[in-house]
């Protein structure tokens, strides 16, 4: 089944070829119908001109489809442009809300390493001044025990000194 828009064309080439004939003998009919102005003359002038009447409507028509069709073209691009116009649009969005969150991210990784970093040195700190006081500690008890043992061998010598002293008496 042709579909309105290969009606339209169809008409459209055939009215061309056959306007030009119709339009000659309306010419030639005129001619004649000033010579014999019959009732059946008139009759054939009417019909030649409802003829040309009925050529030019459909011309008319055959118009008006291609125009709608280009209506409706341009219609469709104007779509399909904004289409890509929203498209376009939502892309830049998410661009810029990934970079957004991308920088964000950085920042928040960048404070998470400077917080890991203050935390590291503080613990560190607080570990070297824990191992300093240790060592300290040990190396005080470590003092106190050998005066302790210094003091208990000065003791014990000094007994061990005594016992041989009333013994060698």
């Amino acid at each position: 089944m042709p579909s309105p828009k290969e009606k339209a064309k169809k008409p459209a080439a055939s009215v061309e070829l056959k306007q030009e004939t119709p339009s000659e003998e309306v010419m030639e009919k005129a001619e004649l119908g000033e010579r014999a102005a019959s009732p059946l003359d008139e009759v054939m002038s009417q019909a030649e001109r409802a003829y040309a009447a009925y050529m030019d409507a459909e011309r008319q028509v055959a118009r008006a489809y291609h125009e709608n069709e280009i209506q409706v073209a341009k219609a469709y691009r104007r779509a399909e442009q904004q289409a890509y116009r929203s498209y376009e649009a939502v892309i830049a969005q998410a661009l810029k809300d990934r970079n957004e969150a991308l920088a964000k991210a950085a920042a928040d990784r960048e404070e998470s390493i400077r917080l890991a970093e203050s935390s590291y040195k503080r613990t560190e700190e607080e570990a070297s001044s824990a191992f300093e006081a240790a060592v300290a500690g040990a190396a005080g008890a470590r003092d106190e025990n050998i005066d302790k043992a210094w003091k208990v061998r000065d003791e014990t010598i000094e007994q061990a000194w005594q016992i041989y002293s009333k013994i060698a008496r």
